[in-house]
């Protein structure tokens, strides 16, 4: 019976020609199921991968994560191989609940300049000091003032920039402080100051440059407002570079002093001006002058022959929200963003990018002259943090009495404590226990 010869969609098996048929008929068919099950359980390996809760975020399309400024010194082939390989990236991850808060208080610090101090200033809430940041990929131990300055002793620590640099100051000073108080041993009217712990002899240089390069204010007695800046893009300033050799380590940071109105020079000639409407000078762009700055200092500071660890900090992010005038603008949240609620302005985005890829052009020159240079990119995860400012609290408990004040509130200052502070646990991870981009690495 024909039906009983066939077995499945194979002829019966009556010659030899027959048989080799069946036989290559059999491979084939086996090779296919072969493939089918191996796709099959590739697809379910893959579908568990992204369901497990550690990368659930891998899945961020480049966009998304161009977006979120979540890459601090990746080109964007490399990006997606930074996050597969699973390598500890201080800049990606997330604020956690903290339950054991902040590491001291307006009482056991007294470094905290009167316009930081929230506490002390009347503010009513306190969640803001009850958050971490947990890197994605790797641990981050909060920073611990015995084992720094064991390991700092007789070292020193520059820390250059502008009023936000000088918020980082007062937060690692609360810290230290609680191991030893700090002297003052030098001081000019120019906000530079030198702490010294003198049972470790480590010093801290507070190194007022908010521009990084040779600046002079052009005062304006009628109108405060017109007052602007002469900046000379091929000029360093001396502020930090006449004592450079005596810094063992250097944390190095620009400022919003380049979106103020500045005319631009260059060899001593006007070649251009910022925010300037009045003179008949072409708009120079504060992100150029910003790039021109940078390319200045990190090069100076690439082909030195002194060769400290020094670290590029990134863009801070201010937070103003609602209305036009200083008295009406409000960064009055009280818990950090989720991912992807705040993308961040243009202009702070703008401003990073060009951090990252000044960093990116001399990181190769300072590794072939023996220079570490790393970047310190703490713009997103303070992205997150529009409630670590101090608002109208700034100021000295501004609603007594029941009567609200024409109060300006600073959203752009970070309060101490506060989230700030994180910089510090950043700081000590990248330089004890390796940069912010390979743990494996040492330098002491």
């Amino acid at each position: 019976m024909a039906d009983e010869d066939v077995v499945g969609d194979r002829e019966p098996l009556h010659t030899q020609e027959g048989s080799r048929s069946g036989i290559s008929l059999i491979f084939f068919k086996f090779i296919g199921v072969f493939l089918l099950v191996s796709g099959a359980f590739y697809l379910l390996i893959g579908n568990l991968d992204a369901s497990t809760p550690e990368t659930e975020n891998d899945s961020l399309s480049s966009e998304e994560q161009d977006a979120f400024s979540i890459r601090p010194s990746m080109k964007e082939t490399s990006v997606q191989e930074h996050q597969l390989a699973k390598v500890c990236d201080l800049s990606i991850g997330e604020w956690v609940p903290n339950p054991a808060g902040p590491a001291y208080t307006n009482k056991t610090c007294n470094r905290i300049p009167q316009h930081n101090n929230c506490l002390k200033n009347g503010r009513p809430d306190r969640g803001y000091l009850y958050w971490r940041w947990k890197p994605r990929f790797c641990d981050l131990p909060p920073f611990d003032p015995v084992t720094f300055m064991h390991a700092m002793g007789n070292k020193s620590w520059a820390f250059i920039g502008d009023s936000i640099y000088q918020n980082h100051v007062h937060s690692i000073l609360c810290q230290l402080s609680q191991v030893e108080a700090p002297h003052v041993i030098y001081q000019d009217p120019s906000f530079n100051i030198i702490w010294h712990f003198p049972s470790y002899n480590i010093k801290i240089y507070e190194i007022w440059s908010p521009l990084l390069i040779q600046y002079e204010t052009i005062h304006n007695d009628v109108d405060f407002s017109k007052t602007m800046i002469r900046l000379h893009l091929d000029i360093l300033d001396s502020s930090w570079t006449r004592f450079y050799n005596l810094y063992d380590y250097v944390v190095i940071s620009g400022s919003r002093w380049f979106d103020r109105p500045s005319i631009i020079y260059e060899k001593n000639k006007a070649i251009g001006c910022h925010y300037c409407h009045d003179l008949k000078l072409k708009e120079y762009g504060a992100a150029k002058a910003y790039a021109k700055a940078l390319q200045l200092s990190l090069n100076f500071i690439a082909t030195s022959e002194h060769k400290p660890f020094v670290i590029v900090r990134t863009w801070s992010p201010m937070h103003y929200e609602d209305g036009e005038l200083p008295n009406e603008r409000v960064c009055n949240r009280t818990r950090p963003f989720r991912e992807g609620e705040i993308s961040g302005a243009p202009a702070d985005l703008k401003m990073r990018e060009v951090e990252v890829e000044e960093y990116e052009k001399v990181g190769p020159i300072g590794a072939r002259n023996g220079v570490r240079i790393e970047l310190l990119d703490f713009y997103h995860l303070f992205l997150l943090r529009p409630d670590g400012h101090p608002g109208p609290y700034g100021t000295y408990h501004p609603f007594d009495g029941g009567q609200k004040k024409n109060v300006e509130n600073d959203c752009n200052h970070w309060c101490l404590p506060g989230p700030i502070d994180t910089v510090n646990d950043m700081l000590m991870k990248m330089v004890m226990n390796g940069d912010a981009h390979d743990p494996a690495s040492t330098v002491l």
